[in-house]
């Protein structure tokens, strides 16, 4: 798992570091003094988790939480702090911890065992998919990059369908909505199909893929997926939902009737 920390005291950071680390060894943690490069961060690379501070000049950890929030929705965000009175704040803007310096290694444990439950080894998961707020694909905490945005939505497709395999005929039908289907366009799918498993296989990740002569389907267990949780009840995920499921996509429409009834 990937986890922003941000402190800007250098020793309190070194400090936090090494909790969070002892808490988590398996962790990948990134650490700022500066808010400013904790957004730059987060502007390209994904993270699941940010511990922050409170008090840090002008950039107070709420504006911080705020910013890390709006580039992806479903990030955790535990305040890290030396004092209480910020607590209520810091739970009107949906933070999902609040932890008293000095913090124990148990403490963030017991943070992050309630945010990805009893088994950690889930985030083991290469994979993880934002649906809330568009739709990016990361491997390794990278943004998947794809030659062609029909690559991309055709995965948003098979993450949207949970395992539930599409023929060519109806892959077409959702990516070229009002175009006739021929042999040109079945073609064309192909072309992106292709890419798709190219892409995929270039970082190693193919095997969330199920192909057959004329279908393709997603393996959902091995996925880390924000709607997934959302469905499985993850307070989390519920709380940076914001009824904009794969909004770049206006197919997606028709799942979200299913993520309101929820």
């Amino acid at each position: 798992m990937t986890i922003i920390a941000v402190d800007d005291e250098p020793l309190a950071l070194l400090d936090l570091k090494e909790t969070l680390l002892e808490a988590a060894p398996d962790c990948r943690p990134f650490c700022f003094t500066s808010p400013k490069m904790a957004v730059e961060y987060a502007e390209k690379n994904r993270a699941e988790v940010a511990l922050l501070d409170i008090e840090m000049g002008p950039w107070d950890g709420f504006r911080l939480a705020l910013e890390l929030k709006a580039l992806q929705p479903d990030m955790r965000i535990v305040f890290v702090t030396s004092h209480e009175k910020y607590a209520i704040d810091a739970f009107r803007i949906h933070a999902t911890g609040y932890l008293l310096k000095p913090v124990a290694s148990e403490a963030i444990k017991r943070e992050l065992t309630f945010i990805y439950g009893e088994n950690l080894q889930d985030r083991g998961k290469r994979v993880r998919i934002q649906t809330f707020g568009g739709f990016d694909v990361f491997v390794d905490g990278e943004r998947l990059n794809f030659k062609r945005a029909k690559a991309k939505e055709l995965l948003a497709c098979l993450v949207d369908r949970k395992g539930v395999s599409i023929t060519t005929r109806e892959a077409c039908a959702i990516l070229w909505e009002d175009k006739p289907y021929n042999s040109a366009q079945k073609s064309y799918y192909q072309t992106i199909a292709a890419e798709l498993k190219a892409a995929l296989r270039g970082v190693g990740a193919d095997n969330i893929l199920v192909k057959t002569r004329n279908s393709l389907a997603i393996r959902p267990e091995h996925l880390d997926c924000d709607s997934y949780r959302f469905m499985e009840g993850d307070p989390s995920s519920i709380s940076s939902y914001r009824q904009n499921y794969m909004s770049c996509y206006s197919w997606a429409e028709f799942s979200i009737g299913q993520l309101e009834r929820r």
